[in-house]
């Protein structure tokens, strides 16, 4: 009987040697739990594809470091000793969203076999090969995920796919209370997997505490929480009994123990994990032991930190040899059976990975940038009566009125944040909301913004379009990978196939004297100004502030885009421009159609010899400053950009044609501020530089007190350096 590969095949490789050796043998090790099949419910044609799968994943694995030593694969982190999670995508549905871990292979593989039609080997094998024609990123990067069979793309699981996966199950029930609809069966249940070094993230810790704290409730949240334990993360060790001693008495949490070693226990446990979920409602973590081969990823040598013996210990546990000894045990294969299958499966990984690495590749940046903006769907607004205050008002008020309009007319429309509901925000910007519309749409959160951005991107997953607030702008930095990595990424890396749409309201920037210090006025953006996708808006006055508003929501109902609004504090409660009681700052408000489009900029002033460009607190700024300078803006005009990011710079560039010289008055640092990419963009369209100043922030945190605006342009700075320009035009 041939045990190894055969003449045509490539020579194992050293890490497949030992599999062919208890081959050869017949001899393999078993675990201490000696189920039978009928014990667990499992049958012996059931047990015969789970080790199917793992064969596919293995030899995948196998195959890719081969393509690699070829360069013809890029990203070589495999799922090899950590197949046993095929168990437990045979124990779920594939309507159950999964996001996974990178070493899921074969849970992708198990779950096809739900579904007809589906090519696993095929479709991984062009995602190793960074092939245009792969079905998920197309070719954008080496990713596990298939829309049809509802495993959503995660480009990098250190965790920061935790707190979406307690999202999406809250949505679930979120939708029964709403009546119906979404993306999945509202008897679905979530399933996130990760490592036990991931663990030990904040981002992880921050998610498992969101749930616990939901569930300790009462709130539904069938959620399944595989810790796939591996002991170590690339090279340090997990202490022993770690994710046990600091899961099994956590509150809200069912903890469940299995062997990922023996398909038999994890199938036992996976079942168990299901029926808790699926039917009670609650959150289960579910510990599966497994071990970790072949190094953390191709270019990982890890006999540099593990001794030989310790490799050949974890190679002795390979998860293959468990299952072949459970095949052979329960008489469910022969000795024959087992080498023909692995080398059927070899050999046709084999083909197709020369197939695969013939397909063709990206070939422009118009192509890889092709899906950062995802595809269009059909707006969702329904006819509401809201009837809006006619007088004037501030921006709060405004805003207010907008929400509650929003509200009435996107009956899937969820609000999210810290303090939202019951107090209606610390700046009031949401009083009454959650007395309207009710707690379970009005969302008062616990106190982490990882959670609240994780909660947004689960909802929107499902079908609803999240409007998040961040309480302030300095809040955002512990959280903003949440949009980085997970939220602005998810089209790009799923070729659009994937998005979740939502809308964040920041309350930041400098000047309000309430409160004082860089955790309360912050006016750093560069973070979100990079992030490709993103979309950000900065009102200045209360109408537009209702435009902006409106325009994000219908961005992402519609065009399913990211958008975040910076809501400057100091102009939230703003009544007087020039004088108290002169209530120039007010406006009315300009009702539900109005809409400022991306890249669309305000203007006040028609004068020809100085444009001042800015945004936020600057336009406040710069209008007390004309009306000392020039009242009826016969010589001045003030560009207000409106949007930070989507810059229409055509547009800024017409608004200061003729005028003989342009100030740009950044409120933000002065490096990697708005400011540098305005002058670039003038300039670029022949604008002379000696014609361009600006006036930024100084690269500084903000102080206390009297002392918290000296590091911010003002009044009097926007006077003084007009003032020169003007005398000089």
């Amino acid at each position: 009987m041939a045990t190894s590969s055969s003449s045509s095949s490539p020579e194992p490789l050293l890490q497949e040697q030992r599999f062919l050796d208890a081959l050869d043998r017949d001899r393999w090790p078993s675990t201490e739990r000696c189920r039978s099949l009928d014990e667990v419910a499992l049958t012996p044609e059931a047990l015969t594809e789970l080790f199917e799968s793992q064969l596919m994943s293995r030899h995948l694995d196998l195959q890719a470091r081969r393509l690699q030593a070829r360069g013809e694969a890029f990203y070589t982190i495999g799922s090899a000793g950590h197949e046993g999670n095929a168990a437990i995508a045979r124990a779920l549905r594939p309507t159950d969203p999964a996001f996974l871990h990178y070493r899921d292979a074969a849970f992708l593989i198990e779950r096809s076999r739900q579904l007809a039609g589906q090519t696993p080997l095929w479709d991984l094998l062009l995602s190793f090969a960074a092939s245009r024609d792969d079905p998920i990123s197309g070719g954008r990067h080496k990713v596990l995920g298939s829309k049809a069979l509802n495993v959503p793309p995660q480009t990098s699981t250190i965790a920061s796919h935790l707190p979406k996966a307690v999202g999406a199950a809250h949505s679930l029930g979120l939708w029964r209370r709403l009546g119906g609809g979404g993306e999945w069966p509202m008897d679905s249940l979530v399933l996130c997997s990760f490592g036990d070094a991931s663990f030990n993230h904040s981002t992880a810790q921050g998610a498992l505490n969101a749930a616990a704290w939901a569930a300790y409730q009462g709130a539904p949240l069938p959620l399944v929480m595989v810790c796939e334990d591996n002991g170590i993360g690339i090279s340090t060790p997990t202490p022993t009994g770690w994710i046990e001693a600091s899961m099994r008495a956590r509150p809200g949490f069912h903890y469940l123990a299995c062997d990922g070693l023996d398909l038999l226990d994890t199938w036992r446990a996976a079942r168990e994990a299901e029926v808790i979920a699926r039917l009670r409602k609650q959150p289960v973590f579910l510990h599966m032991r497994c071990v970790r081969l072949f190094g953390h990823a191709g270019s990982d040598a890890q006999q540099a930190y593990l001794s030989a013996s310790r490799i050949a210990a974890e190679e002795a546990r390979d998860p293959l040899l468990f299952s072949a000894g459970l095949l052979r045990r329960h008489g469910v294969l022969s000795r024959d059976e087992i080498a023909g299958r692995y080398r059927r499966i070899g050999e046709e990984v084999a083909e197709l990975a020369e197939e695969a690495i013939r397909r063709p590749k990206l070939e422009s940046a118009r192509e890889v940038m092709a899906s950062i903006v995802p595809p269009r769907r059909p707006g969702r607004r329904q006819p509401a009566r809201v009837e809006g205050e006619v007088a004037p008002g501030t921006m709060a008020k405004l805003i207010n009125q907008t929400l509650q309009r929003l509200m009435a007319s996107h009956h899937h429309l969820v609000m999210a944040g810290e303090d939202i509901g019951r107090k209606g925000g610390v700046y009031g910007v949401t009083q009454r909301l959650q007395a309207r519309f009710g707690p379970h749409r009005v969302i008062d959160t616990l106190l982490d913004e990882q959670s609240i951005l994780g909660l947004g991107i689960g909802l929107a997953h499902n079908g609803l379009v999240p409007l998040l607030e961040i309480q302030f702008l300095a809040y955002l930095h512990n959280a903003e990978d949440q949009l980085r990595g997970e939220a602005a990424t998810l089209s790009f890396f799923s070729d659009g196939q994937y998005t979740n749409p939502m809308v964040i309201r920041i309350a930041g920037l400098g000047y309000q004297k309430g409160f004082g210090g860089h955790f309360h006025n912050d006016n750093a953006i560069a973070v979100l100004r990079d992030i490709p996708g993103l979309l950000v808006a900065c009102p200045s006055n209360a109408a537009d502030a209702v435009g902006l508003l409106q325009e994000a929501v219908r961005l992402a109902d519609e065009a399913q885009r990211v958008v975040v609004i910076i809501e400057p504090i100091a102009l939230y409660h703003t009544r007087d421009l020039l004088e108290g009681g002169d209530d120039l700052w007010c406006c009315p408000d300009p009702g539900p159609e109005h809409r400022l489009s991306p890249g669309e900029p305000g203007q006040w002033g028609e004068g020809d010899d100085l444009a001042i460009v800015t945004y936020g607190n600057g336009v406040y700024l710069a209008r007390q400053a004309a009306a000392e300078l020039d009242p009826a803006g016969q010589r001045l005009r003030i560009v207000d950009l409106r949007w930070l990011t989507g810059i229409d710079h055509d547009a800024v560039y017409r608004a200061v044609a003729g005028c003989t010289q342009v100030l740009i008055v950044d409120e933000c640092r002065r490096s990697g501020s708005l400011s540098e990419e305005l002058i670039t963009g003038l300039m670029e369209r022949g604008v002379a530089g000696e014609c361009l100043t600006r006036l930024t922030a100084e690269d500084s945190f903000i102080s206390l007190g009297p002392a918290s605006t000296l590091t911010l342009p003002s009044r009097a700075q926007i006077v003084e350096r007009a003032r020169a320009l003007l005398a000089g035009a």
